[in-house]
């Protein structure tokens, strides 16, 4: 029996974590390159990155993700899938997010299906997205926030309006519960309701990240852990380093014998080698 590898992720700083919530969080492309290089050390293959304005704000920007990505991979090369992101964060619309993407054409990037799900976008214009990202084999994260937002993609591709493609899911464990914090039970209901073929990952919010994670890879799911959504160790005390938390990950991995995946293995899943 074939054991499929963990993919860790490492998410480092997120659209509002500050140097005053935690000095370690990287907020310019060089901090950003840095934090790779110790996170691809520690254990993961993907980089889930975040870029600033010049005040610090989430940005979109397509020159400066073009900048972060150059430094990032002059630090790392081949050896991290480097995924950006397309989220809102009250900032952006869905035209605006589709556009960057379009635009930069990255590697791999995360969207949020609630976030382009909108009356302005209509099935066509997912149709049209979600067919450019499979036929630019850009590896494509979808974030699902609940079972409704799960139940909602699956419709959207039995009708055809999402293509074939090798998809790749991201539950979000508790996002909506009482001070952002998640449980290892809050996996149950995505993986019951989860009947498609895309395999899965999951991030969680606060101290039990590490137990949410665990209770994912266990069930054959994929991780992703970093300072976006939980500064804490499972022990409660605060992370020295993003890496810390991905080194955690990858002790669960040893203990329920999973190998690590490489950035390698995530191209050759997604289609992107």
């Amino acid at each position: 029996m074939t054991i499929e590898p963990l993919i860790i992720t490492v998410a480092p700083n997120g659209a509002y974590k500050q140097a005053h919530d935690h000095a370690a969080v990287p907020l310019t492309a060089a901090s950003l390159a840095s934090t790779a290089k110790a996170c691809l050390d520690a254990g993961a293959a993907m980089l889930h990155l975040h870029i600033r304005d010049a005040q610090g704000r989430h940005s979109l920007d397509v020159e400066g993700y073009r900048n972060a990505l150059q430094v990032v991979k002059a630090a790392v090369g081949d050896a991290m899938v480097l995924q950006i992101t397309s989220e809102a964060a009250r900032v952006y619309q869905a035209p605006q997010q589709i556009a960057m993407v379009q635009a930069l054409r990255p590697e791999a990037v995360s969207v949020s299906l609630r976030e382009l799900d909108q009356p302005d976008i209509g099935d066509a214009g997912l149709a049209a997205f979600f067919g450019e990202l499979a036929r630019e084999r850009v590896m494509t994260q979808v974030i699902l926030y609940d079972v409704a937002d799960l139940q909602r993609w699956q419709a959207l591709r039995e009708r055809g309006v999402i293509p074939e493609a090798p998809w790749f899911l991201l539950f979000v464990l508790g996002r909506y519960t009482t001070g952002q914090t998640s449980s290892p039970r809050d996996v149950v209901p995505f993986v019951h309701a989860h009947t498609g073929p895309e395999p899965w990952a999951v991030c969680a919010f606060g101290a039990t990240e590490h137990a949410c994670v665990t209770a994912a890879a266990a069930l054959g799911g994929h991780v992703r852990v970093g300072f976006e959504n939980n500064l804490q160790l499972k022990n409660g005390q605060t992370a020295p380093d993003n890496a810390a938390l991905v080194g955690q990950a990858r002790e669960a991995a040893s203990s329920l014998g999973r190998p690590l995946a490489s950035a390698h293995d995530i191209r050759q899943r997604f289609g992107a080698a």
